[in-house]
């Protein structure tokens, strides 16, 4: 029976070098139904969503990580926030016409990627990294390079309704290692892999014609699902960032603030008594 919706961690143990592989189904077409995406744009979306669930392997704390990217180009926002439990939201913002180009420079315009890792309990932290690259995979690997000095090599592939998402990264004790040359080898192999091989076989099927002759290490499979995490509480926040000044202003125009969720389309709506209570104005008269 093949995977869907699962995240699956993988090591070859012979290198010290990690893997995973996340593929979705279900959670891909929730997340990009009620949108009008054009193909462009959705293999954006594809590549971005399994690239944040990909990374969330990288956290060691309860938390989430976000990729996005904020472009003056047709693609105006790009963003995927997957949590340590595997669930994610994502979504693309963008203006027709959209380049025949799949090239981010031509998406995105000029723009930077950022990665930020936000723990339930600790300290926010934000790397960010230009997009001098073609792809997000290119980028991504890019990203590791600068900031934590491991080679990664990322690999996306997607159609209307699964995507598919594999991470390989050395391990810091790699220079530990006598043969070298493994790290080529081994992406090399990955590289080799046809959308529908994946399509077509489960993720230790996959391994297994890969890297037949190595020692191979495959972990249990985690669930993946789409959850926006959209709140009042959330959303009271965003309010209060705007400042008081704003809020009242908002308020001589419309009986209630009302916030639409551009993930999930939740509606929330707060009237006077919410807002004085948020900026602590005292009851409204």
């Amino acid at each position: 029976m093949l995977e869907g919706d699962t995240f699956q961690r993988f090591m070859l143990n012979d290198y010290h070098i990690r893997g995973e592989i996340v593929r979705l189904s279900k959670s891909f077409v929730d997340v990009s139904e009620s949108k009008s995406y054009p193909a462009a744009i959705k293999r954006l979306l594809a590549q971005s969503t399994c690239a944040s669930v990909l990374m969330t392997g990288t956290l060691k704390f309860d938390g989430r990580l976000a990729v996005h990217a904020r472009g003056e180009g047709p693609v105006s926002l790009l963003m995927a926030e997957a949590t340590d439990k595997k669930s994610f939201r994502s979504i693309v913002h963008f203006e027709e016409p959209i380049p025949e180009s799949e090239d981010l420079a031509d998406m995105l315009g000029k723009a930077q990627l950022a990665i930020t890792i936000e723990p339930d309990k600790g300290q926010r932290y934000q790397g960010v990294v230009p997009l001098e690259r073609a792809t997000i995979a290119e980028c991504l690997a890019h990203y590791f390079e600068l900031s934590e000095q491991l080679d990664t090599h990322f690999m996306f592939a997607s159609d209307d309704e699964n995507c598919y998402g594999l991470m390989l990264q050395k391990l810091p004790d790699y220079k530990t290692i006598e043969d070298q040359d493994a790290w080529d080898r081994i992406r090399q192999f990955s590289e080799t892999l046809t959308f529908d091989e994946i399509k077509a076989h489960d993720n230790a099927t996959l391994l297994h014609r890969l890297f037949h002759e190595e020692d191979v290490s495959i972990f249990d499979q985690e669930p993946v699902s789409f959850a926006c995490t959209c709140s009042e509480e959330r959303s009271l926040a965003s309010i209060k960032s705007i400042g008081q000044e704003e809020a009242l202003s908002i308020l001589e125009e419309e009986p209630n603030i009302a916030i639409d969720c551009q993930f999930c389309g939740q509606h929330y709506e707060f009237d006077r008594a919410r807002i004085n209570a948020l900026f602590d104005l005292g009851p409204a008269h």
